[in-house]
């Protein structure tokens, strides 16, 4: 497919990726996206790749092409800086695809907010904020593993980095303005794949016992080691409010296991033996080596003290320019609060960095003030 009206060029061999790469490296920076599916498999399955400078936008189809070095060594050259928007599942693409993970690069959603434009901003509400023009939404849902594209699903993935592509000039002028573009990077650097781990969405594994809980860590572990090996999702193997299940219980037979709410026969048939099994391991495994304990949801004091730190925060972010969330979410409120009152936490890796100096001495400082006071 050769280059179109619209302003894009699809590049469908590995002659053609290099010589796209080469362009963009001589030019310094990109504007990069991806479009990829992810219904029924536990990995993202990559399906698209777009690249556009202020001038010129490639479509790169990963399907067509063997080799996909040149991508890789663009996305971890320190001389080219990559511009990204909401790129948390574009990082899983790069590592699941490439096995790397892109460095000198900035997240404009990110970006956005420490520039006090809007927390969790659209890359259509980003565009419209700086650009003035609003984008179609019609091939948001698009099968982008088909082929051929339709053109108007290559001119709505071209729209994705051409206009990122304009509207990166005027953020580095912003954020060099206030003398955080340093910042900007920073925090993009500091973006993991992963979430915040398997525990996070079990908010009353706190209660269980020290049996119960290996049993939920043994579980999840071979959930995640099934789901990567089979590569399904996660619910698919057995739904989070199974594994809780499983761990209060810890059924020791499958005439237990087939009591277990939200267990279907099926499953029972294909994953029951490795459960039980896995659920003996986890029991005898915690009476060797006992799990550390959940901490207990915060005291009543505790919460006062956070929800006291709030205006703080808000002042601490108007002082900054910068959204109020990009500084401290509120679940990292109360572990400031819960450390102001002796507990001792696990200090979060956003704890490090520009935030170090500019958000938690401040928010310490104000902490131990108001802890020290009467309420």
């Amino acid at each position: 497919m050769a280059s179109q009206d619209s302003g894009w060029e699809w590049i469908s061999s590995s002659a053609g990726l290099r010589e796209a790469c080469a362009e963009v490296v001589a030019r310094g920076v990109v504007a990069v996206d991806t479009e990829f599916r992810r219904r029924d498999t536990f990995y993202p399955q990559i399906a698209l790749l777009q690249l556009a400078t202020e001038d010129k936008c490639w479509l790169v189809d990963p399907l067509s092409i063997d080799d996909h070095h040149a991508i890789g060594s663009l996305l971890v050259d320190h001389r080219v800086t990559k511009i990204l928007h909401s790129a948390s599942e574009d990082l899983e693409v790069f590592e699941r695809w490439l096995g790397v993970a892109p460095v000198h690069w900035v997240d404009t959603q990110k970006a956005a907010a420490m520039l006090n434009m809007g927390f969790g901003l659209s890359y259509r509400g980003l565009v419209a904020a700086l650009l003035d023009i609003e984008l179609s939404k019609d091939e948001t849902n698009s099968d982008w593993l088909a082929r051929p594209l339709s053109e108007a699903q290559c001119q709505y993935a071209a729209a994705d980095v051409q206009f990122l592509a304009l509207c990166w000039p005027i953020i580095e002028g912003m954020a060099e303005r206030r003398n955080i573009l340093d910042w900007l990077y920073a925090e993009s650097a500091a973006q993991t794949t992963g979430g915040r781990g398997p525990l996070a969405k079990f908010k009353s594994a706190w209660k269980l016992s020290t049996d119960q809980l290996a049993v939920l860590l043994a579980l999840l572990d071979w959930r995640e080691l099934t789901a990567r090996a089979t590569d399904k999702p996660r619910s698919w193997i057995v739904p989070d409010r199974t594994i809780n299940e499983l761990a209060r219980v810890m059924p020791e037979n499958k005439h237990k296991l087939s009591n277990i709410d939200g267990l279907p026969a099926s499953s029972i048939r294909r994953y029951g033996a490795s459960l039980l099994d896995v659920i003996a391991q986890g029991r005898a495994l915690a009476k060797e080596v006992p799990p550390s304990p959940l901490p207990a949801p915060a005291s009543a004091a505790t919460r006062a003290l956070a929800k006291r730190l709030a205006p703080a925060l808000q002042d601490l972010a108007q002082g900054l320019s910068m959204n109020v969330e990009i500084l401290m979410p509120n679940r990292e409120l109360e572990l400031l609060a819960r450390e102001a009152t002796g507990e001792t936490i696990e200090i979060p890796p956003a704890w490090l960095g520009w935030r170090a100096e500019a958000v938690i001495r401040p928010m310490r400082d104000v902490a131990a003030k108001i802890g020290a006071s009467p309420c």
